[in-house]
């Protein structure tokens, strides 16, 4: 059974989709953010830092301290709380 942390009750979405996020089935909705589809699946750790290796996630959620830089679909360092999640999206951690 795949996690699923949003709100349920009292909320309309559109039909969800897949992205696929180191090998596994992530749902997103239209109009979600990589960020959301991950955080609402339970994934708290985007990546770790080059220099310490400290793990990081979403923190600012607006962009500004890139703390959730992801590979999609082959392009580096891409801020998952910015960008809006497509259908057949391939996101990898930067670990």
């Amino acid at each position: 059974m795949e996690k699923n942390l949003r709100i349920q009750e009292g909320i309309t979405r559109q039909t969800p989709f897949y992205l696929q996020v180191n090998g596994e089935q992530v749902i997103a909705y239209p109009g979600e953010t990589i960020a959301v589809a991950l955080l609402a699946a339970g994934w708290k750790m985007f990546r770790h830092t080059n220099l310490s290796g400290e793990p990081r996630g979403m923190y600012c959620g607006m962009g500004l301290c890139y703390d959730c830089l992801v590979t999609v679909n082959g392009h580096p360092n891409v801020r998952a709380c910015v960008t809006i999640a497509q259908p057949g999206d391939i996101v990898e951690r930067q670990i």
